[in-house]
């Protein structure tokens, strides 16, 4: 199996589409796929050609969250490693200076749903579907999901571990759209091309405002979110 993870595209109409290459784990975020995101990411932040970046998954699903067999590894180096790259793949997206798309294929699930709520905007298949089954035995990531639908919600979720399909989200304001799924890739190149419109450099200063008035301090560790 090839080791990488996630495929970067070229950039077209100055939006750069990046697919967690895994579905055969149903896109679970390891700690080698976490890395390569966060190193797309960090390549993508200083490339003048590049405007937006669209985050999606192969396959049918988006991401089944982290790489839970990581966690029972006994191998020292695999635990060195888990809270570092996981505190460092969630301040690089959170803290990306270009607007992120989430184009959700299917189930966002755990880190996954974490995934699609740290990014600025969500397009979303009809059969995608989110919830925080985690809830149950570890910590919820919380502040990115009251940022976005706010405390009633958040804590709904968060709380029950409750799934909510792609038009619960909808209502929930989870995603701002919801699409057929054959249409969602060309949904998400066409609200990429609507926000490249506008320059680099207004695009930065105004993801730059949101990111000042995100719940989360810059240097949060992910068990603290």
């Amino acid at each position: 199996m090839s080791d990488r993870l996630i495929t970067v595209s070229a950039p077209i109409d100055a939006a750069v589409t990046i697919t967690m290459n895994r579905p055969e784990k149903k896109n679970a975020l390891s700690i080698a796929m976490r890395d390569q995101i966060s190193d797309a990411l960090d390549g993508l932040a200083s490339d003048e050609a590049v405007k937006v970046v669209i985050l999606t998954g192969a396959g049918d699903v988006f991401s089944a969250g982290f790489d839970l067999r990581e966690f029972g590894s006994e191998d020292p180096d695999v635990q060195a490693g888990l809270w570092p790259s996981s505190d460092r793949f969630h301040r690089t997206v959170l803290q990306h200076p270009l607007p992120i798309v989430a184009a959700v294929n299917g189930p966002a699930l755990a880190g996954g749903f974490d995934l699609a709520a740290m990014c600025d905007i969500r397009i979303a298949s009809v059969t995608a579907r989110f919830a925080h089954p985690e809830q149950s035995f570890s910590d919820v990531v919380y502040g990115p999901l009251h940022d976005l639908v706010g405390g009633a919600a958040a804590r709904y979720l968060c709380l029950s571990g409750r799934s909510v399909d792609a038009g619960e989200a909808l209502r929930l304001g989870i995603v701002s759209e919801v699409v057929a799924a054959g249409e969602l890739a060309a949904a998400a190149r066409g609200l990429a091309r609507d926000i490249a419109r506008a320059p680099r450099d207004i695009l930065v200063r105004t993801k730059a405002k949101a990111l000042r008035r995100a719940s989360g301090p810059a240097g949060t560790a992910t068990l603290e979110l």
